[in-house]
């Protein structure tokens, strides 16, 4: 954002890790809206599902951005652009400003807690994988059959394999 000082303008620039987690968040964002999560792995194309599997891409990807030497930072950049394009993304849509910061609130709790979930079902906790998905990936309303839980589950599965085998600068692409 400009200021004048003196009479000069000055551009900030954004931090190199803002941008490289701005570019991973691009990255993930368009792989949670991949058709095939909502049409074969049965999360509903609500703005509920949609945030749901994007919270579920998300978190992945934070896991991912953590093992970096600077993780933490780059986690931290990352779950704020995401909630910045959250906060933008309610406005478009028409919330009132003053029930924006509720919700934005309301989806970092929920965020918060399905990406302990997440973490937990991968690392051997005591939820089963499949049951974390059911509860948390399916916008409220978990299909009635194991079929559609079963792909989503073999699917975040394999995206944890695909993340961990990227290289750091693969992870924008």
């Amino acid at each position: 954002m400009p200021c004048a000082a003196r009479g000069i303008w000055v551009f900030r620039r954004k931090k190199p890790e803002v941008e490289f987690a701005a570019a991973v968040y691009r990255v993930t964002a368009e792989r949670a809206r991949a058709p095939e999560l909502f049409e074969a792995c049965g999360i509903p194309d609500t703005l509920d599902g949609r945030f749901d599997s994007l919270a579920l891409h998300a978190s992945l990807a934070i896991e991912r951005l953590r093992r970096e030497p600077d993780g933490e930072t780059l986690a931290q950049a990352f779950f704020d652009v995401m909630f910045r394009h959250l906060d933008l993304t309610l406005r478009e849509i028409g919330v009132q400003d003053l029930g924006v910061g509720r919700r934005i609130k309301i989806m970092a709790e929920g965020f918060h807690g399905r990406a302990l979930a997440y973490r937990g079902a991968l690392h051997d906790g005591p939820t089963p994988l499949a049951e974390v998905l059911r509860r948390n990936a399916y916008g409220g309303r978990p299909p009635v059959d194991d079929a559609p839980v079963a792909r989503l589950e073999a699917y975040v599965r394999q995206e944890v394999e695909r993340l961990s085998r990227a290289a750091r600068n693969d992870l924008t692409k």
